[in-house]
This record gives C-alpha cells, structure tokens and sequence, in this order.
C-alpha cells in the first residue's frame, strides 16, 4: 500500500508541476517573451491548455466574476497542496 501512497503523491507532484508551468508560460505570453505564432509555443500551450481546463472550469464555475484576473490556477495549486497534506497526514491508511 505503500506504493499506492507514492503513486499517488508522484500524480499530484506532476500535475503541481503542470499548472505551474502554465502560470508561468501565461506570463511570458502576456508580456511578450514568447509568441504564440511560434508552432513550438503554440503546440505547448495548447497541451497545458487541455491539459487544464478541465480542472479550472469547474473551478471557475463556482469563483466569481473578479474582471480580468483569473483565480482558477491559484485555487487548483491550494487544492493540490491540500490534498498532499492530507494524504500526508493520513499514511497510515497506506500500511
């Protein structure tokens, strides 16, 4: 069971890594350092963008209208870090 713990930690770590990845990419994008018309870029942003939007749709759904800032990214990393805390806390459930 050990092993389910370590997978699962392994999981949350990527997709942590993903949506950072994303934030940061956005970033860049919106200040001009990379440029979507670049098919590298373009084909990396589309897989994030897939790869996400999923989870801040329905994270979306529930925040509400706050203009043009978009709170989805930070509210999936909360969620993500929680969810390693709690499995943390409770890996005893694993042995």
């Amino acid at each position: 069971m050990q092993s389910l713990f370590m997978i699962l930690m392994l999981i949350l770590d990527i997709v942590w890594f993903i949506i950072i990845a994303h934030v940061i990419m956005s970033w860049l994008i919106n200040f001009q350092v990379l440029n979507l018309r670049q098919p590298l870029v373009a084909q990396i942003w589309e897989g994030l963008h897939r790869l996400l939007e999923p989870i801040y749709g329905r994270i979306r759904q529930v925040l509400p209208a706050m203009g043009g800032l978009d709170l989805a990214p930070l509210v999936a990393l909360v969620g993500v870090y929680a969810l390693r805390i709690i499995l943390s806390n409770n890996i005893g459930a694993f042995y």
